[in-house]
């Protein structure tokens, strides 16, 4: 049911669509209400996924494929495509299916983050955003980050020609022309993420993918792959209840000074 990474150090995972109740197109995990699926079995999904996690507060997003992200200190509901948060027990958490769930940890500050990254999103700054807010308000060092991109669109990712020239334009040249179809393009979304978060300071070591391809493995649900009848997984991540939060009671660090 959850699939994690070993950079994470507290308590998060991916869904994949095996462990629920759902039937149909949706078998078996289907999280989202809004698919068509029946709401008890997306109700009960949901439950299940959040056991794992002792049912916490949950802060969630009305995601819109851009790159808004919100800094938030307690459960509800935000438009936009990112979470940070330096709340212990406050569960955050993205939904997808093709674009990718990314998980951001700062094991020095105590500081969590989900982001949904579709092509327009990541286009659009998504993950920068958020390193730069990460900066700003937690006083966050980019070589401290680490990130974690769960299951997502593969290298074989079909796009046209607007999308491979605004992922040029953006500096971003993680497409190549698709021999099977001409004037189509296939992106590498996965590594135009970590472009970015390379060319901002984060280690290499520190930037782990599942390497899972939603649009040819069965375990995950694939928006592309069913014509848009499918269900959606998560992305979460939670600082653990008992958690300081270093990040509100330390000055923000100076470059080049040793971690506290």
């Amino acid at each position: 049911m959850l699939l994690s990474s070993p950079l994470l150090e507290v308590p998060h995972g991916f869904t994949t669509r095996e462990g629920g109740v759902s039937q149909g197109p949706y078998a078996s995990l289907n999280l989202s209400p809004s698919t068509g699926d029946h709401p008890e079995h997306v109700r009960e999904n949901q439950r299940r996924v959040l056991e794992h996690f002792g049912h916490p507060p949950v802060a969630a997003l009305d995601q819109v494929h851009g790159s808004v992200v919100h800094a938030v200190e307690g459960p509800g509901v935000w438009q936009g495509d990112g979470l940070l948060t330096d709340t212990p027990g406050l569960l955050l958490r993205v939904g997808v299916a093709d674009c990718y769930p990314v998980l951001l940890y700062d094991p020095m500050r105590q500081v969590v983050g989900a982001l949904h990254a579709g092509w327009r999103g990541t286009v659009a700054g998504i993950l920068p955003a958020a390193l730069e807010i990460l900066q700003e308000r937690y006083g966050s060092r980019p070589r401290d980050i680490r990130v974690a991109l769960g299951p997502g669109a593969g290298p074989g990712f079909q796009v046209g020609p607007e999308v491979a020239e605004a992922f040029a334009q953006a500096g971003l040249e993680t497409f190549r022309p698709d021999p099977s179809a001409p004037g189509r393009f296939c992106l590498d979304l996965a590594s135009a993420l970590r472009q970015q978060a390379l060319s901002l300071g984060i280690r290499s070591e520190h930037f782990w993918t599942l390497g899972a391809d939603t649009l040819h493995d069965p375990r995950f649900f694939s928006h592309r792959r069913e014509q848009g009848i499918t269900g959606r997984m998560w992305g979460l991540i939670q600082l653990p209840a008992n958690s300081l939060r270093r990040s509100t009671t330390l000055m923000p660090l100076e470059p080049g000074s040793p971690p506290p």
